[in-house]
């Protein structure tokens, strides 16, 4: 079992930046890719960023690349999405997930184990 817990959601405006955090226990973090996806009301989850369990390979949702960057900690066992020049359009809880020995897939049927999610709010 792997638990995940995301932390640093909130109200941003249109524009700013915003860090988002998850920690993750239980198992081996290194052995594990860690992707972001996030939901809106009224849509689907859909995929926001992923990174390999190496590290190497990172991936981005054309939505947000070029504004956001996942990044990972494997000593603090923590996967962080930086998020700059918000849109309203990326208002929407946030997820963390891992992957066990994954690449950095975009599917969510990749992913082993999920957090609860974290809100974030991007006002106009």
């Amino acid at each position: 079992q792997v638990q995940l817990v995301e932390s640093g959601g909130g109200l941003v405006q249109a524009g700013g930046s915003l860090r988002l955090s998850c920690a993750a226990s239980g198992r081996t973090f290194s052995d594990y890719a860690m992707g972001w996806f996030r939901q809106a009301p009224g849509k689907e989850r859909e995929f926001v960023a992923a990174i390999s369990w190496t590290g190497v390979m990172i991936y981005y949702a054309d939505s947000v690349k070029g504004r956001f960057t996942i990044s990972r900690d494997n000593v603090e066992d923590m996967v962080f999405l930086q998020m700059n020049r918000a849109r309203p359009d990326d208002t929407a809880v946030y997820y963390c997930a891992a992957d066990y020995l994954g690449y950095g897939a975009n599917r969510e049927l990749e992913y082993d184990y999920w957090g609860q999610g974290t809100q974030v709010t991007v006002s106009s």
